[in-house]
């Protein structure tokens, strides 16, 4: 599942320099109703869930998902103290015109128990989430769920490099290069798996579940975001614009065009470009 899919709602957060759940000296035990993301910023103690305990330490991050019963211990010798983020989420569509919600549709993508190396990003952008959360200032709502998506962007970011495929998931970003520099032209699934030698049904499958995309699909998609820019610089054909994306018939370029945004080219260039 694509982080870009979803819409959050954030319950609560705590941590940092404000004083709910900053630190813990005793057991603590709960099941809760929606996620929560902890990452200890310091001390050592246990973790407990599913008839599992294990230790943790600085570093470690859980993803807790709703009802799993679980519990964090430590002792005044090592109090631990946490950042943490309580949050709800729904998938978000919008096709031919129709936006679709489908309420918490799988659990995140991370592991229950993971160790972040060189997590400064990540604790870097919870602080800030936590800090915008106790702020209230105004718009700290949206600000919030900004920051959010952020703090989830970097957590996957780092679990990535610490992952076996590593070198692997490189290959989607200069897949993804190689679209952007040939936004003028067609490509082929064929044609981009031998870039980064993979099979085509390798690639497919490592694509969509890196981007939330079919290849082509998400190559058609920056086309679109193209012919928007285009859009702005005064392009308004739509021959002119299938022309410069690579497109031989324009009508499929509209096509693809509206089911992206819900409009033909010629009525988003109205609406949106003089605002009719």
């Amino acid at each position: 599942m694509s982080i870009h899919e979803l819409f959050f709602h954030i319950h609560y957060c705590n941590g940092g320099k404000y004083r709910q759940f900053r630190t813990l000296t005793r057991k603590m035990t709960r099941t809760l109703q929606h996620h929560e993301l902890v990452l200890v910023t310091g001390g050592a103690g246990k973790y407990e869930t599913e008839g599992k305990v294990l230790h943790f330490h600085e570093g470690m991050l859980f993803y807790i998902a709703p009802n799993v019963r679980h519990s964090l211990e430590t002792s005044e010798a090592s109090p631990a103290s946490f950042l943490t983020v309580h949050f709800s989420y729904a998938r978000v569509g919008f096709t031919d015109a129709n936006w679709t919600i489908q309420p918490e549709p799988t659990l995140l993508s991370f592991p229950p128990v993971s160790t972040l190396h060189d997590y400064y990003p990540v604790s870097d952008t919870f602080e800030k989430l936590v800090a915008n959360w106790h702020a209230k200032l105004p718009g700290y709502e949206f600000t919030s769920k900004t920051l959010l998506q952020q703090l989830l962007i970097a957590i996957e970011e780092n679990l990535r490099k610490q992952h076996k495929n590593y070198a692997t998931s490189l290959k989607i970003e200069k897949v993804i290069d190689y679209m952007r520099q040939h936004l003028h032209t067609s490509v082929t699934l064929e044609e981009l798996a031998a870039l980064v030698q993979l099979s085509p049904t390798y690639l497919s499958r490592l694509f969509k579940e890196t981007t939330g995309y079919p290849v082509i699909a998400f190559f058609n998609k920056i086309k679109m975001d193209r012919a928007k820019e285009l859009m702005m610089d005064g392009t308004k054909k739509v021959k002119d614009l299938a022309n410069q994306l690579g497109f031989h018939d324009e009508f499929y370029f509209s096509r693809l065009f509206k089911q992206q945004e819900g409009v033909s080219p010629t009525e988003y260039y109205h609406k949106n470009i003089h605002g009719f």
